[in-house]
């Protein structure tokens, strides 16, 4: 589980970064990664196929996550280069698309909010974490 913990830390610093459509995010993780949510959500669902013991489950979130994130990647790279013009492009030189790089680079001009945390809802990735955790109780009491 410290695994998906640490993929939820990730999602609930980069929502506490985001103001979506209205300013680039740059700060905290955006310094280091410009999907930080993505990379939170992959650690989430690593955690949780390495709980469920399941190769099934590992194959599953994998073929997702291989299917879904690439393209949302480069169509959000889209919007936010059409939207946010030459701003976007130098942080986008500065810090990689998903791969987190070990020291911050680029502006980081956001900074984290916990209001911005309620108003990106990212209360709803996180009942996720103590609902798998009560999934794989049941499984492992029936099993």
């Amino acid at each position: 589980m410290p695994l998906a913990l640490l993929g939820e830390a990730i999602r609930v610093w980069a929502s506490g970064h985001i103001d979506k459509t209205r300013a680039l995010a740059t700060g905290g993780p955006y310094a280091h990664t410009r999907n930080p949510l993505y990379l939170g959500s992959l650690l989430l669902g690593a955690g949780f196929s390495v709980a469920a013991a399941s190769p099934w489950v590992a194959l599953a979130v994998l073929v997702y996550f291989a299917a879904f994130y690439p393209a949302a990647m480069r169509g959000e790279a889209a919007f936010l280069a059409s939207r946010f013009g030459e701003q976007y492009g130098a942080w986008a030189r500065a810090v990689p698309l998903f791969l987190p790089r070990p020291l911050p680079a680029g502006p980081r001009a956001t900074r984290f909010e916990w209001a911005r945390v309620g108003r990106n809802r990212e209360w709803r990735t996180a009942l996720a974490v103590p609902a798998m955790l009560l999934i794989l109780w049941i499984r492992s009491r029936l099993g």
